[in-house]
């Protein structure tokens, strides 16, 4: 039998996807349900002076109108959970509970909820209400906010440290007979998934206790579950989430609460299930968004293109209640043999609502910075960019010393020229044109941390020859039923089509939020673990069956194949793992295991890599830039799906091409409100937008992350992505765009 993983198999989600059988958290059919609709905030700063609910509290079909005044109080969240900061500086959510005060921290704030037996009904009702403010003026401006901070770790973890020198980099840099300094500035940007935000809730009783059913639109299973106990006053146990199909995140849909909250205590307070739907507008201000940064990049170098020093300075912004950092210096700090570096962060809190991590957060933004850096370096020196990135190259993670883990960056630098046809075109400047086009070519090198964290699964062996496992992670696009049956199938020894893999459920075996590239190298190995747990149990049962042909064998004397137990030195000696169920008048066999990452994690350096390199054409003078051709190539270890490998990485390659050519969410200056709250005027890439991609991997298993070898995909494509058509753009010009988006008054203006 074929291993399953490596191979491009369909989706298998995908065919309940497409005729609409896949039911989202919007979706579910619960008896009883009535709606709820949010009042929010007008103004971004102030308090509520008050609030007349009446003509919404009287108006037909309202059965509740919660206020600050009247809604259920709720207990404080922890400032940790486990090992993550939760609130706080460098915190992922907020200190600020809804409907918990008078007090207005942004605009779009939740300011009441009401609940009607329809939603057009509870829409209306919403209308009726009258809020009276005592508004302050809000402050907007990083440069000239009150409250900056330097926030010491990111997400609370000790390991991802905000504030870091290593060597002396203030000397390196005087001595240094070739200096640049240069700024660089990125816009707000926000998730967009096409799934809205949504939660149903519904309490009852079981046992003479109140227990909880959420479904949300969430990727943090478990996290949500603590979030909502606490929150309640409720043992984690009588918390149930369940949400088996999430239709997009790219960063939201994690980190901030108010949603399910908002919808719990409604539900509480009327006595029924009660679902909330956000609407397109709401989502720019509840779903969280990447925060702005300004980047200052000091380079200092040889003559001959060795860089002996770098400064990463970074201000980025917060909400009032959030320390959420865009840690923006991660990739400066690994991707080159620099020996002297300093990197510094600070948080302006503004009246705007909270960030979040956002597809290769700080990746994304920072290493657009850094490698639009390096390429200015490389013409100052006069060096083809390649070159100055090879002189430079990382034979060991810079900062900590430690070697990596896996790395094969060089093979990407290779292929990804001979793709784009780099040795072909004319090094210099603003030097080739077609037409009214000038024709421009750039490169930046792309990487994404390979994170791996705990979990486990459930696997159970079925007497009619089927298996199912089930782990509570979650499918988010990313092809997550599809990899997991994979690589399930291949730990159980059976064909991918006998077994099933369940997940976006809280009652199932945990696992960790899905982000940060590490759901696969997570799960997966929890998944084989799980798998060999039941086939341990099948073989002892198989060993004390005197009926059975492997009787008396010991579990190390058997192995699995093909959906047998054979004895490893007699292969035709063996039975199916349904005969030995239904001999022993079992309907199943089930064990529970995990995986975690060992001491591995302390030896080496985990990352992924990878080369990006863009064709743009740029007519000169309405300044409308189209980018033709987009190439990556990507050491990310063993693919478990090359066809959802594929969709993963294009898909951050057009996201980094949105936040490079067009996304950019602006605030009016008096009320702190978004301007643009529409798919219609904040634009992300149409089909003709999108450039031709060609898309390779290296496929070089990772001999130390996990057995499988195999690390994320799922945001290093958007990485990198910015920074080389920006570069691609000084090519085709000859100017030097230091500010996304790159839209065309940039180019006509520069």
């Amino acid at each position: 039998m074929m291993p399953a993983t490596g191979k491009p198999l369909d989706r298998v989600d995908g065919r309940l996807k497409v005729t609409g059988a896949a039911r989202y958290t919007a979706e579910w059919d619960v008896p009883g349900l009535v709606y709820g609709a949010v009042v929010d905030s007008s103004i971004a700063h102030g308090t509520v002076q008050a609030i007349d609910v009446a003509a919404a509290r009287n108006a037909p079909g309202v059965l509740a109108v919660l206020t600050h005044e009247n809604a259920p109080r709720l207990q404080p969240l922890p400032d940790k959970v486990g090992e993550t900061q939760f609130r706080g500086e460098g915190g992922i959510t907020e200190t600020r509970q809804p409907l918990q005060s008078a007090a207005i921290e942004y605009a779009g704030q939740p300011l009441a909820v009401v609940v009607a037996d329809t939603y057009e009904r509870a829409r209306h009702a919403a209308t009726l209400v009258r809020v009276t403010y005592a508004g302050q003026a809000p402050q907007l401006a990083m440069a000239t906010a009150s409250r900056k901070t330097l926030p010491e770790t990111f997400l609370g973890n000790n390991k991802e440290k905000l504030q870091v020198t290593v060597g002396n980099p203030e000397a390196a840099l005087a001595a240094a007979p070739v200096r640049l300094e240069a700024v660089y500035e990125s816009a707000i940007t926000h998730h967009n998934p096409l799934e809205l935000l949504a939660t149903i809730a519904r309490w009852e009783k079981r046992d003479g206790a109140d227990f909880l059913t959420l479904y949300d639109t969430t990727r943090a299973l478990e996290v949500l579950q603590e979030v909502m106990a606490t929150s309640l006053a409720l043992p984690k146990e009588s918390v149930h989430v369940i949400c088996p199909f999430i239709g997009g995140a790219f960063g939201a849909k994690g980190w901030l609460y108010a949603p399910p909250l908002l919808t719990a205590m409604a539900a509480r307070v009327v006595g029924r299930p009660v679902k909330i739907e956000w609407r397109r507008q709401d989502m720019f201000a509840v779903a969280g968004q990447r925060a702005a940064t300004r980047q200052t990049l000091t380079l200092g170098a040889t003559r001959d293109g060795r860089i002996t020093a770098l400064r990463h300075d970074t201000l980025t912004h917060s909400s009032q209640s959030s320390g959420f950092t865009e840690p923006c210096a991660r990739v400066s700090r690994m991707l080159y043999a620099v020996p002297n570096m300093s990197f510094a962060h600070q948080l302006a809190h503004l009246h705007l609502p909270s960030p979040c991590p956002m597809r290769g957060p700080g990746e994304t933004v920072g290493g657009w910075a850094l490698e639009c850096a390096i390429d200015e370096l490389a013409a100052k020196l006069n060096l083809d960019p390649v070159e100055l990135r090879l002189r430079n190259y990382a034979e060991k993670n810079p900062e900590t010393g430690k070697p990596w883990s896996s790395k094969h960056l060089r093979e990407c630098y290779a292929r990804g020229r001979q793709l784009i046809g780099w040795d072909a075109r004319n090094p210099q400047p603003r030097s080739m044109r077609e037409g009214t086009q000038l024709i421009g070519y750039g490169m930046a090198t792309t990487m994404y941390p390979a994170g791996r964290r705990e979990a486990k699964a459930r696997a159970t062996l079925f007497a009619d020859g089927r298996a199912l496992v089930q782990s509570a992670t979650h499918e988010l696009g990313n092809g997550a039923y599809t990899v997991f049956r994979q690589i399930s199938a291949d730990a159980l020894a059976l064909p991918v089509e006998r077994v099933r893999f369940e997940l976006g459920d809280s009652s199932l075996p945990s696992a960790p939020t899905t982000g940060g590239s590490t759901t696969t190298a997570t799960v997966g190995p929890a998944a084989q673990a799980a798998a060999q747990a039941v086939l341990e149990a099948l073989k002892s049962l198989a060993g004390r069956d005197p009926a059975s042909p492997l009787h008396g064998a010991a579990p190390e004397a058997i192995e699995a194949r093909e959906g047998r137990l054979v004895l490893k030195s007699s292969p035709a000696t063996g039975e199916e793992y349904g005969a030995i169920l239904r001999r022993t008048k079992l309907p199943s066999l089930v064990a529970t295991d995990g995986a975690k990452p060992g001491e591995e994690r302390e030896k080496y350096s985990f990352y992924s890599f990878g080369a990006v390199f863009a064709q743009v054409r740029v007519d000169e003078a309405s300044g409308t830039l189209r980018v033709a051709r987009l190439c990556g190539v990507y050491d990310v270890g063993r693919l478990m799906n090359p066809k959802t490998a594929h969709s993963q990485i294009i898909g951050g390659m057009a996201m980094g091409l949105g936040a490079t050519l067009m996304e950019a969410t602006h605030y009016d200056a008096r009320t702190g409100r978004a301007v643009v709250r529409n798919l219609a005027d904040y634009h992300v890439p149409s089909m003709a937008d999108t450039p031709d991609m060609q898309v390779e991997w290296l496929g070089i298993p990772d001999p130390h992350i996990s057995e499988l070898g195999a690390r994320g995909i799922g945001e290093i494509g958007c990485v990198g992505t910015a920074a080389a058509i920006t570069n691609a753009v000084f090519h085709a010009t000859g100017r030097r765009l230091r500010s996304l988006p790159l839209t065309p008054d940039k180019l006509v203006n520069s």
